[in-house]
């Protein structure tokens, strides 16, 4: 199960990291940085500008501890687009961090049996199954599933409704709202303290996957497969959004 656990995860060597690189890029001492730390929490740290500038810009991604890269990078970009819960980001980030284990994306669980390719067989088996939860679960992966996929591989849906005719984002978006508003509607969602946050991202489903495209197409993807199809992607995505 996926929690908004992971800014609670980080350890001394992020912490280090942050000192160090806030140290470096502004004119404050470590002791300053220390001190705000111990006053103001670990927060004001994450969500500094130069935090982000330091971390993106000035080292590699693939050098930086993954926890520490991935909330960065959601964070940053759910600011932009007006997404200021810090538990959302949490979710979003521990979510991407999960998912990058591999065959993780296509499970319901870390260790379960069963693997989904398509939505299409997560949606019949939500309408099967009767144990309390693995409902649960499904229909928290319908909606995990669709964020990760339509986030951070926007290209590769495009590329196939070009090529296959399949569905395009707004399908995503969609069943991918669909599955977290109806896990939050689930006891296990009130027990772990993830309702809410379900129906936030449900509510700003779009919006939420649009800051990851943001970060695939700047952090993972820089060059794309086909340019012209990103451009026209983007353009028609900011058409439809605003």
């Amino acid at each position: 199960m996926i929690l908004p656990n992971l800014r609670a995860s980080l350890g001394s060597t992020e912490i280090e990291l942050l000192l160090r690189i806030l140290e470096e890029r502004t004119r404050h001492s470590r002791q300053r940085w220390e001190r705000q730390l111990v006053e103001q929490g670990l927060d004001s740290l994450l969500d500094h500008p130069e935090t982000f500038s330091a971390l993106m810009r000035g080292r590699r991604v693939g050098a930086i501890p993954p926890k520490l890269a991935f909330y960065v990078m959601v964070r940053r970009t759910l600011l932009e687009g007006g997404l200021d819960d810090a538990s959302i980001a949490d979710y979003v980030a521990a979510l991407l961090v999960e998912f990058a284990v591999a065959g993780r994306a296509y499970r319901i669980a870390r260790y379960d049996d069963r693997t989904y390719r398509y939505l299409v067989d997560l949606v019949t088996d939500i309408e099967g199954e009767s144990s309390e939860r693995r409902q649960f679960l499904l229909r928290a992966h319908l909606g995990n599933y669709s964020l990760w996929l339509s986030g951070l591989f926007p290209d590769y849906v495009v590329a196939r409704v070009h090529r296959k005719g399949a569905p395009g984002l707004d399908y995503y978006d969609g069943l991918g709202a669909t599955g977290y508003l109806m896990a939050s509607e689930c006891e296990l969602a009130g027990q772990y303290d993830l309702a809410r946050i379900y129906r936030e991202v449900a509510g700003g489903f779009r919006a939420v996957r649009r800051a990851l495209n943001r970060v695939s197409d700047r952090f993972f993807f820089p060059v794309p497969p086909s340019p012209v199809d990103r451009l026209l992607r983007q353009v028609v995505d900011d058409l439809e959004f605003n």
